[in-house]
């Protein structure tokens, strides 16, 4: 079977360190790089660009709401047209740094309050998926499993890789547990490595009650901002190659081959 692990770097700022993305690039095979709205600089972001390069990860646009104050976890109610130049400016911002390195964005995954506006809201996760349609019908949308941001984007027939969460707990409707509460995170390395691999095997959700949902499940994203992630992401990667997964960048997954 065949997998991707995902990870959200280049995320520098009061909220997050980069430390660890050197050490998170040797591991993941898909980088989904800040743009400088919520996280990030033109600096962050060509470390991350020319490092995943070198290890051969494929490089993804993690835009959010222009708030780096919240790390673009707040909140706000903009207009479509609004939205569209949100997506569209920061690709280019991050496209442009990579052509430098002569390479290409080829994934988009939204960050934050935005992405999880969209996962409940069909309108918002409409004009995301136009939005991303219309840069380049090329592009790879990475999106939660389940999601309104799924239905919008098989609406449109669109690449789509669906993601689940490694270090995160589900509740019964399919939506991650909130992180104000104390269930919320899986930080026990031994743990996360058996919740992903039970998922990507089952190609179901595991729910914090037990309860199991089926669905697609194309990559695994991690979070790297400690050493305890950094621990996770190592027994997570290799539990599935242990266990026979194919593990690739998105843009060289069978599935999105022509």
């Amino acid at each position: 079977m065949e997998i991707n692990i995902n990870c959200d770097l280049g995320e520098k700022s009061k909220h997050h360190s980069n430390k660890y993305d050197p050490d998170l690039l040797e591991i993941v095979n898909s980088a989904n790089v800040a743009c400088g709205y919520h996280a990030g600089d033109d600096e962050t972001m060509s470390q991350v660009v020319k490092i995943s390069k070198k290890n051969g990860v494929s490089i993804g646009a993690h835009p959010s709401f222009n708030d780096p104050e919240n790390f673009g976890r707040e909140r706000m109610n903009l207009s479509s047209t609004e939205i569209k130049k949100l997506i569209i400016d920061q690709y280019e911002i991050l496209q442009n740094i990579a052509s430098n390195y002569g390479e290409n964005v080829s994934h988009i995954k939204p960050h934050g309050a935005l992405n999880n506006m969209a996962c409940e809201d069909i309108d918002l996760a409409s004009t995301l998926a136009k939005t991303i349609k219309e840069i380049s019908q090329d592009l790879i949308y990475l999106v939660p499993t389940g999601s309104k941001m799924e239905k919008a984007a098989k609406k449109l027939d669109m690449k789509i890789a669906c993601e689940i969460f490694a270090d995160r707990n589900y509740e019964d409707d399919g939506n991650l547990v909130s992180r104000k509460k104390p269930h919320a995170l899986i930080t026990d390395p031994e743990l996360a490595k058996k919740h992903v691999l039970t998922m990507v095997k089952n190609q179901a959700l595991n729910c914090h009650s037990g309860k199991q949902i089926p669905c697609e499940i194309d990559s695994v994203c991690i979070h790297g901002d400690n050493v305890s992630s950094l621990m996770t992401a190592k027994a997570i990667k290799k539990n599935l190659l242990d266990n026979k997964m194919i593990l690739n960048p998105l843009n060289k997954m069978e599935k999105f081959k022509q």
